[in-house]
């Protein structure tokens, strides 16, 4: 972090739902005048996306850690970090680590300064539809960065009011696990009452909320609400639902299909790095990310993957060199970032139900993903085997989402599936730099065995 910061990460933006982020930087901002009417405050509302969506977090970084510790992508570049991540040696010192937390603490900053300071912007033009709505949006991104912070680091300092001196959020201890996850659900209920129904795609709408929720009920082993609110999801079917071929929800440049329940949209000015790693030199990108041999081979069995082989393409000869093509558009950076997509909910509700002796609803569930895949019906029938068809139905439908990781050391399965030599590697370490100026994040408050 450190947590003082001074520069609010403003931008001026599209209004249309589908064609946000587009970014003109304002820099040293006084935060104590920033939001003073309707325009400053849907500035600083659209800002807080583009900070979502930045390169440190959903933009790049924060998925490469998962991507790069789950074993299915390999790295091809010369750099120490992303080398440290693939072998499970990440130290203290990486700098995929420090982009990561930086990013997503100033994501949470600016949250807190919407918080802090809409309600009491006093403009005839901020209507309280607009305003509740602008609260519900930092409330829900704020929910999610400690969700974030939660599963990748463990309990960590919950920030929760603006920084606008050197005095203020210091000294800080880091809450517990369970406090950090109890403050998730707390900004996810204040959410739930104030966003719109009306679906947006690329915003926070109801089931925005009802999604994330679906989630972290199910990182909390509450089964029955996992259900529950995965139902409210996927029952609005006119809204929402599997589209098909899978391919459907990225491919030929679509977006804000019925598949995506949150999608962050970027533009030339406001690109996503992702396709920088993925795509080959030929198509304008490094390829220093990519599908390892196993992944491309389940990708491209028929009774494995089925039609998600559209994941994937193959350079020409003489290099044949096989590359993911999850984000592929030109002009080059401009593709979504997909955060929640439909299939996750069909996956969370089918655990849910396998846990509650549903099983017969579980495998409807798993078979609903499947088929769109163009797979035959899974025939697991016990709990061992339909959780173990669940972790690999994840590992191909999310392949390049960055969710495997996370699944793994949610479901305790990472050192197994991974031969990792200890479980302390399940979280991430404290960043160096914060250790050194925050003693309550150094010493004996880091993670174990860093």
């Amino acid at each position: 972090m450190k947590k003082v910061i001074y520069i609010l990460f403003l931008v001026v933006l599209f209004t249309s739902c589908k064609k946000f982020l587009e970014v003109e930087p304002q820099l040293q901002v006084d935060q104590d005048q920033a939001i003073i009417n309707a325009g400053s405050a849907t500035t600083a509302a659209n800002g807080l996306f583009n900070l979502l969506a930045s390169n440190g977090y959903y933009g790049s970084n924060f998925l490469a850690l998962s991507y790069l510790s789950a074993g299915d992508i390999q790295w091809s570049g010369s750099q120490a970090d992303p080398n440290e991540i693939t072998k499970h040696l990440t130290s203290a010192t990486n700098g995929y680590v420090q982009s990561a937390w930086t990013a997503i603490y100033r994501t949470i900053s600016q949250a807190n300064y919407i918080i802090d300071k809409v309600p009491g912007v006093a403009d005839p033009q901020f209507s309280t539809a607009l305003r509740n709505q602008y609260l519900g949006e930092a409330y829900f991104v704020r929910a999610l960065a400690y969700f974030d912070l939660a599963r990748g680091w463990g309990g960590v300092q919950l920030i929760l009011r603006p920084t606008n001196t050197s005095s203020d959020n210091s000294d800080i201890p880091r809450s517990s696990l369970a406090d950090t996850y109890a403050q998730v659900l707390k900004d996810l209920n204040a959410a739930e009452t104030l966003v719109p129904a009306v679906v947006n795609r690329n915003r926070v709408s109801l089931r925005t909320v009802q999604a994330l929720k679906a989630r972290f009920y199910l990182y909390q082993k509450n089964w029955a609400l996992a259900e529950q609110f995965a139902t409210l999801v996927i029952g609005d079917n006119a809204n929402y639902s599997l589209v098909t071929p899978y391919s459907a929800f990225f491919a030929n440049n679509v977006a804000s299909t019925n598949e995506s329940i949150l999608e962050l949209a970027y533009t030339t000015s406001n690109t996503n790095n992702h396709s920088n790693w993925w795509l080959p030199p030929a198509l304008g990108g490094r390829r220093e990310w990519s599908p390892n041999d196993a992944l491309v081979a389940q990708l491209n069995n028929p009774a494995i993957g089925g039609n998600r082989n559209a994941l994937i393409a193959r350079t020409a000869p003489p290099g044949n060199l096989w590359y993911g093509r999850l984000y592929y558009r030109n002009p080059l950076g401009t593709d979504p970032a997909y955060l929640i997509r439909v299939s996750e909910l069909y996956l969370i509700r089918s655990e849910a139900r396998v846990y509650q002796g549903n099983f017969t609803g579980a495998t409807a569930d798993l078979n609903a993903v499947r088929s769109r895949a163009g797979l035959s019906a899974s025939m697991a029938s016990t709990l061992a085997e339909i959780l173990l068809a669940l972790e690999n139905e994840r590992q191909l439908e999310f392949a390049f989402e960055g969710d495997r990781w996370f699944n793994l050391v949610r479901t305790d399965r990472a050192q197994t599936v991974l031969a990792l030599p200890d479980k302390h590697l399940y979280l991430f370490p404290i960043p160096y730099n914060e250790t050194l100026v925050d003693p309550q994040l150094g010493g004996a408050n880091r993670n174990p065995g860093y």
